[in-house]
């Protein structure tokens, strides 16, 4: 057979991704495993908003002294510099200590001493001279520091003058600490505060998750999948939409599973019971001292109806397991040559219907997906046609690009063909027509192809057949694979002209 050609290698991708139920959302510690969503919350308000309030109370606090001192040094440099003005004018030692005295007396909290140009002596109070003097300009310089609890300023000039003033920085540095204190103590009730207003958000903010919680143990306890009120459209609204359609899922999940059930009991039970009764009818012919007897012929056509209920009952129970794993999770994906598939696929229907002729039209066609659920599924669309075609009948398999991207495969037989009402209706479980009872068959099989095919990304579709009959049209993604075509005459006369209009113009379209 052609298109054995081995394709070339292929290596395999998938995206990685967030996946919820192996992946947690972050990492916790004991303590925030253990402890309540609300309490975490309200801790974490809390400590934000102590820090906030800690670095505005500490900028607050320095600031506020650094303007406190530079006043005092503000108004000492003021001072200084109008005492050494007023002094260097002087020309006595008494006019040098009324001036002196006077600004004491103005100042009763600030000491002040004065040294004459190129004078040893020093009037006024004993006050250290010290610290780095930097230039301040008209010819003198000035010296600022902290001293025993005063604030000391010194300005000399050029020709050797020295004033120096000394104020006590008592209430300063109280006026400091009880500010200090305000803040220490508005920074504990805003903290404070703060935790309560967290606790309190949090409450509220949480309220609508504890709702759900409680929809959901209540699911979980009862089973009632009832939708859960959505109040406002907010994210915990949008939240709870979700968590319906959740609920609405699984409640059609549940209905899918008990009708899946109940089908398949009925469908058990019609074979189960006919081949009991056969049974039994054998086991009491062969019953020692047995008064009844049946012809040879009578007894042979038993065994056949028994045998062939058997092969009933199996392929329905393969149908069933088939039909249960493609519900199951899905597949690891890998390179499948569906042409071969099919290929595969044709010979064994050829050998279940060597009466039936079958005309194949094959292109190498390479896609992703699940090599054995692809190979029961065309399996299925063969069986299915080979079914329905009368004996000499054909069966015509053709494969026709259509896209860069998709593939159409056609599976035509030579049956009596499906009315328009009930195309829709054949990929249902356990459906069978009124004409298909008097057939074998469980009512599966088209079910498990429009599963697998919809699982591969295709559609598939119910047409008629240039003869009358039913075509399977299948529309798979992929892209072309090296080969030839390999061609059956006459397998492509059912294609009309306006199909092949159609099909052209959809390429014409497509390559634009």
């Amino acid at each position: 057979m052609i298109l054995r050609k081995p394709a070339p290698d292929a290596v395999a991708s998938a995206e990685s991704g967030f996946d919820p139920r192996t992946e947690p959302w972050g990492e916790a510690s004991g303590w925030e495993q253990r402890a309540p969503l609300k309490w975490r919350l309200s801790l974490v308000t809390g400590v934000v908003v102590a820090i906030v309030v800690t670095i505005t109370t500490l900028a607050t606090y320095a600031a506020v002294s650094a303007m406190l001192t530079a006043n005092v040094d503000r108004m000492l440099g003021r001072d200084v510099t109008s005492l050494l003005e007023t002094t260097m004018k002087l020309e006595s030692n008494e006019q040098i200590t009324q001036v002196i005295d006077s600004y004491k007396a103005y100042h009763p909290d600030t000491r002040v001493a004065f040294s004459p140009p190129n004078w040893a002596f020093v009037y006024g109070d004993s006050i250290p001279v010290g610290g780095e003097f930097s230039f301040s300009g008209a010819g003198s310089s000035t010296s600022v520091r902290t001293v025993g609890g005063e604030r000391i300023v010194a300005k000399r000039h050029d020709n050797g003058s020295l004033v120096v003033v000394a104020r006590d920085l008592t209430d300063i540095n109280a006026l400091i600490t009880t500010l200090g204190t305000v803040l220490v103590v508005i920074t504990a009730l805003g903290i404070l505060a703060a935790i309560l207003a967290g606790m309190w958000v949090s409450k509220s903010g949480l309220r609508p998750i504890t709702r759900l919680q409680k929809a959901a143990d209540y699911v979980t306890q009862t089973g009632d999948l009832r939708p859960i009120l959505v109040v406002g459209s907010d994210e915990m609204a949008q939240l709870t939409i979700s968590f319906n359609e959740m609920l609405v899922a699984l409640q059609e999940s549940r209905k899918r599973q008990s009708q899946f059930v109940a089908d398949a009991g009925h469908e058990l039970k019609t074979p189960l019971t006919s081949m009991r009764t056969n049974i039994e009818l054998l086991m009491m012919l062969n019953r020692p001292g047995t008064t009844a007897n049946i012809s040879d012929q009578d007894r042979k056509d038993l065994e056949d109806d028994v045998l062939a209920q058997m092969t009933e009952l199996s392929t329905l129970i393969g149908d069933l397991v088939d039909l249960a794993r493609e519900d199951a999770a899905e597949k690891q994906t890998e390179t499948v040559e569906l042409h071969e598939v099919l290929e595969t696929s044709l010979e064994r229907a050829r050998r279940r219907r060597p009466d039936v002729d079958f005309k194949i039209r094959i292109s190498p066609w390479i896609m992703e997906g699940d090599q054995f659920a692809l190979g029961r599924a065309t399996l299925n669309l063969m069986d299915n046609a080979a079914k329905w075609s009368p004996p000499q009948g054909t069966v015509r398999v053709s494969m026709r690009q259509i896209s860069d991207y998709e593939m159409r495969l056609r599976v035509d037989d030579s049956g009596p063909g499906i009315p328009v009402e009930d195309r829709e209706k054949v990929f249902e479980r356990f459906y069978r027509s009124a004409e298909a009872r008097s057939m074998p068959g469980s009512g599966l099989g088209l079910a498990i192809v429009k599963q697998v095919i919809e699982r591969h990304e295709g559609t598939i579709t119910v047409r008629e057949s240039a003869d009358g009959g039913t075509r399977m049209e299948v529309i798979v993604p992929g892209h072309p694979g090296d080969g030839e075509v390999y061609e059956d005459a006459g397998v492509d006369a059912g294609e009309t002209a306006s199909e092949r209009k159609e099909e052209f113009a959809k390429r014409w379209f497509n390559q634009r």
